[in-house]
C-alpha cells in the first residue's frame, strides 16, 4: 500500500510550477514588445486548440460500437454546419447535443 502522504509534495510542487510557468507569462507581457507576426500567430492558438481537444473526442471514443458508432461524428458534422450558417455558439451547441441524442434514441 503506498502512503498518499508521499504523492502531496509532488502534487503541490506541480502545482506550483505550473502556476510559476504561467505566470511568468503574465508577468513579461508588459515588459516585453512582440513582433507583429508572433502578435498575428497568437490569435490563431484558440483557433487551434479548439479542434485538438474536440477531435480526439468525436473521433476515437472507444465506448460507441455498432450502429451509434457513428453518433459522434455526425453530431459533430451538423454542429460545424450550424455553427457555419449560424455563427451562434449557442445554437452550435443545442444542434450538435440534439443531433447526438436524437441519434443514439433512434440508433
Amino acid at each position: 500500500m503506498v502512503d498518499m502522504a508521499d504523492y502531496w509534495p509532488v502534487v503541490l510542487c506541480l502545482g506550483l510550477g505550473t502556476f510559476l510557468l504561467r505566470f511568468s507569462f503574465i508577468l513579461i507581457v508588459d515588459r516585453v514588445t512582440f513582433p507583429e507576426a508572433v502578435v498575428r500567430m497568437l490569435r490563431f492558438i484558440p483557433a487551434s486548440v479548439l479542434p485538438a481537444i474536440i477531435a480526439p473526442a468525436v473521433l476515437l471514443h472507444g465506448a460507441d460500437a455498432g450502429p451509434t458508432a457513428l453518433a459522434r461524428p455526425l453530431a459533430a458534422a451538423v454542429a460545424v454546419l450550424v455553427a457555419w450558417k449560424t455563427r451562434n455558439i449557442l445554437v452550435t451547441i443545442l444542434g450538435g447535443m440534439g443531433t447526438l441524442w436524437l441519434l443514439r434514441a433512434v440508433l
